[in-house]
């Protein structure tokens, strides 16, 4: 099986900034699909910046233009840089990895944002 462990979540002023980190268990170099989703309490999960296999990158509308996926494959860790943060981007955030289909999706514990003054 594939771990997944994310970091970098926290309390944060409306207009701030956090940058978040995902450390996968196993060589990300080659996948169908890896990224970041946000977590609603009934545990529905919303796309919010994804690399695909199709795609180089995918971003929810209400992210555009605030944040930013990366990667760096030698230390198996994809990134979220969030830049001017609203209140309504509060959720828990969560890595989500599938390296084929069919195949099974990989999934972190997620890592708690909150966006308040």
């Amino acid at each position: 099986q594939v771990q997944l462990v994310e970091s970098g979540g926290g309390l944060v002023q409306p207009g701030g900034s956090l940058k978040l980190s995902c450390v996968a268990s196993r060589s990300i170099s080659n996948i169908y699909v890896m990224g970041w989703y946000r977590q609603a309490p009934d545990g529905q999960r919303e796309r919010v910046a994804i690399f695909t296999s199709i795609f180089s990158s995918f971003y929810a509308d209400s992210v555009k233009g605030r944040f930013t996926i990366s990667k760096d494959i030698a230390k198996k860790t994809i990134y979220l840089q969030m830049n001017n943060l609203k209140p309504d981007d509060t959720a828990v955030y969560v890595c989500g990895l599938q390296y084929s289909t069919p195949g099974p999706r990989y999934w972190g514990q997620g890592t708690q944002v909150t966006v308040s003054s």
